[in-house]
């Protein structure tokens, strides 16, 4: 999905011009993928735009930073509140938001101690990730030849530009063998997330999800859904998932900042329920877009632009 071109973007401080935002070409981040990012979405709800779980989205990017031993710059509020006037500056009602954190020009080692650490945040209009139809329809899914790292070599706490190259691996034999995502395994050989989504499982109204223990990223929106599972009444099992579970479930759906709740008709070629979006689902994709068209919010997740 091609990027829509907006007005400005805030680097280090200061909104330039979306023609003017570049780095140079030996920043460490070009060389070694040393970068922490968030995906965010801004909602057009019915009381204004509102930014879906923001403090946890900044949060997590600083964790991120953390990680790999980087000291950002900023302040988490003094991020959030810059999030929020780059969408002013932008006068957008609703779209997706980059914030970055990454190594700049200054040394082309390894060591990225002696480079800058810049942040950006970039802004602009994303309609459905993984295409208009799949929130209602599902998508075609495959398990992936892929795996996910041993936790022992890569942190997949941290939201590390580096770690997705893995992501892209999955995505890249998904998509050259006719299919929209790949679900990884992990190197245990169960069952660990999509290449930028994580996983759920539903059978006979349990739901089932894989551990942080499974080389998968704590998402925000799978944190979401959890809560409001709960709350709908069904039981949450976080466990590690055989890859034959998957075949045999009543639905399988994604959950991600960019996917949302999607969810999965099939996997490998084997038709999952009903082949589209199931009762759980349904329930729980209602649950949650009636708080981001309502703007109605008890749980404190919505931040209002303005």
């Amino acid at each position: 999905m091609p990027v829509k071109k907006v007005e400005k973007i805030w680097m280090n401080g200061a909104l330039v011009n979306w023609d003017d935002a570049k780095i140079h070409v030996l920043s460490h981040v070009v060389h070694y993928g040393s970068s922490w990012f968030e995906g965010i979405r801004c909602y057009d709800t019915k009381k204004g735009s509102a930014v879906f779980r923001l403090q946890e989205h900044v949060r997590r990017l600083f964790d991120s930073a953390k990680i790999y031993r980087t000291q950002v710059p900023y302040t988490e509020s003094q991020i959030s509140e810059a999030i929020k006037q780059t969408i002013i500056a932008n006068n957008l009602k609703a779209c997706y938001i980059r914030p970055i954190v990454y190594r700049g020009y200054g040394d082309v080692g390894v060591n990225p101690t002696g480079c800058p650490v810049d942040v950006s945040i970039a802004v602009w209009e994303w309609g459905a990730y993984l295409g208009a139809s799949a929130l209602e329809q599902g998508i075609d899914v495959c398990v992936s030849s892929w795996r996910r790292a041993a936790p022992d070599t890569f942190p997949t706490l941290a939201k590390a530009g580096g770690n997705y190259l893995n992501s892209q691996l999955i995505k890249l034999d998904a998509v050259a063998n006719g299919y929209v995502e790949g679900i990884a395994l992990g190197v245990d050989g169960t069952v660990s997330e999509g290449s930028g989504e994580n996983i759920f499982v539903v059978r006979e109204n349990v739901m089932y999800t894989t551990p942080l223990s499974s080389a998968i990223l704590s998402g925000v929106t799978r944190s979401s859904v959890v809560t409001l599972a709960k709350e709908l009444g069904y039981s949450i099992v976080e466990m590690a998932i055989p890859r034959e579970m998957l075949y045999i479930a009543d639905e399988v759906f994604f959950t991600g900042t960019a996917a949302e709740i999607t969810p999965i008709r099939s996997i490998d070629k084997i038709v999952i329920g009903g082949g589209k979006a199931g009762p759980v689902t349904k329930k729980l994709q209602t649950a949650f877009f009636e708080i981001i068209q309502s703007g109605q919010d008890k749980h404190n997740w919505l931040t209002f632009v303005r």
